[in-house]
């Protein structure tokens, strides 16, 4: 359990779901800050609502979130909008608006959040593409770039407001290996530029050993949590079924183990 003054987000307690029905039970970890966080287990088991309790897009049946320790669940709407403020949210799809170039998505939440002017909002906006190594395609709309850089853009406008904490939704899925790749390069060199703290929801394995300083892992069929720590202290010394999952291949067989610094 780190230091007290290191956490930067605690899951406290929680059980989600939809009405009665309880997806996972009994979640308790915290979040250091700084952290590339996984949350990580196979299809369906309740890791993309977790995140959604996390940011507030649901709410949980029981327990409650805290940041800074400040619980955002039982916040006042006032409350929860400055913590809202302190959030990134880079959704699986990309999200971004088919209707507007690459600048005016990033725009977007400067225009809503900011007292800027219209060429403040352009100047920074191109500023948050070129981090994400858009520059130069601040005009184009999203059909017309490849999925990498879509979900590049959707990266920018996530961290217009810089904020405290980065969400990701999948951030790999969709794309090939090399794009994927450097998506995750991508996030690492973010975390360390920004010192923003990372929450990842991903069951890709390349992903999860190539940035994940700390995992939690949420088994579907016991709807709980059976795995907590680093991912390859989970490889080494975890739950036999986060084992065979960290250990499976492409298509879900058994796979070697990955080797020291193999990506």
């Amino acid at each position: 359990m780190p230091a007290r003054d290191d956490v930067h987000i605690e899951v406290r307690d929680l059980t989600v779901g939809y009405g009665d029905v309880v997806i996972m039970r009994d979640l308790n970890f915290t979040i250091r800050r700084g952290d590339v966080f996984v949350v990580m287990g196979g299809s369906g088991s309740g890791k993309s609502t977790l995140l959604r309790n996390m940011i507030g897009l649901n709410e949980p049946l029981q327990g409650e979130v805290l940041y800074d320790g400040v619980s955002f669940t039982s916040a006042d709407p006032e409350a929860r909008q400055r913590l809202l403020r302190g959030f990134g949210v880079l959704y699986q799809s990309g999200a971004l608006f088919g209707g507007l170039t690459l600048v005016e998505n990033v725009a977007l939440p400067l225009a809503e959040y900011t007292s800027l002017s219209e060429a403040e909002i352009a100047e920074l906006a191109g500023l948050k593409l070129a981090l994400v190594g858009l520059k130069g395609f601040e005009e184009f709309y999203p059909a017309e770039v490849s999925g990498g850089m879509q979900k590049r853009a959707a990266l920018a406008r996530a961290m217009a407001l810089d904020p405290d904490v980065l969400f990701f939704d999948e951030p790999s899925a969709g794309l090939d290996p090399i794009s994927s790749r450097r998506l995750d390069d991508l996030i690492v060199e973010l975390r360390d530029s920004l010192g923003a703290t990372i929450v990842v929801v991903t069951h890709e394995l390349a992903s999860i050993f190539a940035i994940g300083t700390n995992s939690v892992f949420l088994d579907g069929e016991s709807k709980t949590m059976i795995g907590y720590g680093p991912p390859k202290e989970l490889l080494e010394h975890g739950d036999p079924r986060v084992r065979r999952f960290l250990t499976r291949d492409a298509d879900g067989d058994h796979a070697a183990a990955p080797q020291e610094g193999a990506r």
